[in-house]
């Protein structure tokens, strides 16, 4: 771990962006350029002493989780994802298997969608990056699976129609099973059908009937317990290769979703307020 390499490049790379870079305020009148060190901090999802002492040469060993929340929130390239990992003494995410790097460019549009719920999501079900109006409709689910939690967290399927239950299982069970076709060599996928086959029944017996396909855009019904049921428009726009997608889901105008999903945001800002 070069300590002195490692804090400078966190350095240089916190003060090239703005605030609206990454989807926050500029608020008050900014005495030095780019982000503060407890922006930075929040976005990474760690503590504002944790990533000072990162920045004056004294943290301790960032885990590769922690590189990887740093990467996606100083909106780092591959390359510089890379570098990062290798000024902390580790090896970078290995091409041929799934990253957890989100590319800068969605992360662009996503810091951009203020009035709608957006996730950018692997294609096998890991959230990688939320807006505030994605957290206040399903919840902070960064770094968890999708599927994952939708076979082993009962709580997870409370958010939808108890008769719709069977089509998303069908459905994640399906996408799954098309990426370790599309990716044998990839060790991510191949270790949550393994564990999932293991330890629930329905996934199995879905599992079995080796439906395959992959996300398409549909609308979707929800259970929200502040502003009542939202039926949505769900869009997946792709990057490149497929890895990964932007789900951003929507209401039409003059329904009473429409209007739910705008009191979602109201109540999305004052969790927000509160929290900060």
């Amino acid at each position: 771990m070069d300590r002195m390499e490692l804090a400078d490049f966190l350095r240089r790379s916190r003060t090239r962006l703005t605030p609206s870079d990454v989807g926050l305020s500029a608020g008050p009148r900014r005495r030095t350029p780019g982000l503060r060190r407890e922006e930075v901090a929040q976005l990474a999802g760690m503590s504002t002493d944790y990533y000072t002492r990162l920045e004056q040469r004294r943290g301790s060993h960032p885990s590769r989780q922690m590189l990887t929340a740093l990467a996606r929130a100083l909106r780092l390239t591959d390359v510089e994802r890379d570098h990062l990992f290798h000024l902390a003494g580790e090896e970078p995410p290995r091409p041929c298997g799934s990253s957890g790097h989100v590319r800068p460019g969605l992360l662009l549009i996503l810091d951009r969608l203020t009035d709608l719920p957006a996730s950018v999501l692997s294609d096998w079900g890991e959230v990688l990056a939320q807006n505030t109006m994605a957290v206040a409709l399903s919840g902070d689910n960064t770094g968890s699976n999708l599927i994952r939690r939708w076979f082993t967290d009962p709580g997870t399927r409370a958010l939808f129609p108890p008769e719709n239950h069977e089509q998303h299982a069908r459905s994640h069970v399906a996408s799954l099973r098309a990426v370790t076709a599309a990716r044998p060599d990839d060790p991510g996928p191949a270790t949550l059908v393994d564990e999932l086959r293991a330890t629930s029944c329905e996934f199995e017996a879905y599992w079995q009937s080796h439906d395959v396909v992959v996300r398409r855009p549909s609308p979707k019904r929800f259970l929200h317990p502040v502003v009542g049921t939202l039926d949505l428009d769900c869009e997946v726009l792709l990057s490149d290769g497929h890895s990964q997608q932007l789900v951003v889901h929507s209401a039409r105008p003059g329904t009473d979703s429409r209007q739910r999903l705008e009191l979602l945001r109201v109540v999305g800002l004052q969790d927000l307020t509160s929290s900060s």
